[in-house]
């Protein structure tokens, strides 16, 4: 079956390359805070081309925030996202890019640029005893003045550990 989201975002190449300019910013900012970076504080192994594979294209990821508390999930190129205010959450076709130790998801929310990266290390949502396989990070808004938000992530095949109803 053909996914009518993914053609609507491949026939918007400015769309396509504003996203990819905000998946390797966000890239570049959470390269700075990995530890064990490799040279010039890219993530991961420097000598691995290879994109990463740890969150598959077609495996759902669950996302969650706090302060302010948000939420969601995105699989292929529909991300839902969510809030206290909005919990049924609001659709949007995202870009997905496999970097070297993550994946990014770019599109547009309520008009304004929705970035979010997603890296492997443990993750505490601070709220509960939960531990998450992912770490999130997300800006809402253009690069330098948009508002950074920080969050944990899991999938169905790499699930988080702690109760299942917190």
């Amino acid at each position: 079956m053909i996914d009518i989201l993914a053609l609507r975002a491949a026939s918007l190449p400015a769309r396509r390359a504003a996203g990819l300019a905000l998946a390797l910013a966000a890239a570049a900012a959470l390269a700075a805070c990995q530890q064990g970076s490799g040279p010039a504080n890219v993530p991961g192994n420097a000598q691995d081309n290879h994109p990463y594979d740890g969150i598959g294209d077609g495996e759902v990821l669950h996302f969650t925030g706090t302060e302010p508390f948000w939420g969601g999930q995105a699989k292929g190129s529909v991300l839902i996202y969510t809030t206290p205010e909005n919990p049924d959450g609001e659709t949007i076709t995202v870009a997905r890019f496999a970097g070297r130790n993550g994946i990014s998801l770019t599109g547009k929310l309520d008009g304004q640029a929705f970035g979010m990266a997603v890296t492997p290390g443990e993750c505490s949502d601070g709220m509960s005893d939960r531990t998450y396989p992912f770490t999130v990070t997300l800006r809402i808004g253009p690069q330098g003045e948009g508002e950074l938000r920080s969050g944990c992530a899991w999938t169905d095949k790499h699930r988080f550990t702690g109760p299942e109803n917190p």
